[in-house]
């Protein structure tokens, strides 16, 4: 199969979930923090500048849960400083193979991306966010 790197938050139940179902699908991962990776602007515009600046945000993070952060009012250079500033407010996981990037875990996509019939049969269940897996998942 595939051989995914897989950017998560360390201690995330939604990523553990994510990563088993690559795992049971037949993929390799390497695993690496999110969160202590060194991004650039150039690294991190790898995997988000195919997306609209709102997809660029993890919907769970505190900050854009409260209302402190608004994806939809920022523009690409606000949204790309906020985002290498504080990697907790990047959309997750972010996922890369040698044939591309991939942000989030939206099974359709990442089935076609993998050509991984066994992840297409995850479409519909709730595959991304904490809210239906742990308490405070975004807490640091």
């Amino acid at each position: 199969m595939t051989h995914v790197i897989f950017y998560e938050k360390p201690g995330c139940g939604g990523n553990a979930r994510q990563k088993a179902w690559l795992e049971a699908a037949g993929h390799s991962l390497d695993v690496r923090s999110l969160l202590s990776w060194p991004w650039t602007a150039d690294s991190l515009l790898a995997f988000l500048d195919p997306l609209p600046v709102a997809e660029w945000f993890n919907r769970a993070a505190p900050r854009v849960k409260s209302g402190e952060v608004v994806p939809e009012a920022l523009d690409r250079d606000s949204a790309l400083t906020l985002l290498l500033a504080e990697p907790l407010l990047i959309r997750r996981p972010l996922m890369e193979t040698a044939a591309g990037r991939v942000v989030g875990f939206d099974p359709a996509t990442v089935a076609a991306w993998l050509d991984s019939p066994a992840l297409a049969a995850l479409d519909g269940r709730r595959t991304e966010g904490c809210a239906a897996m742990s308490g405070d998942c975004e807490s640091i």
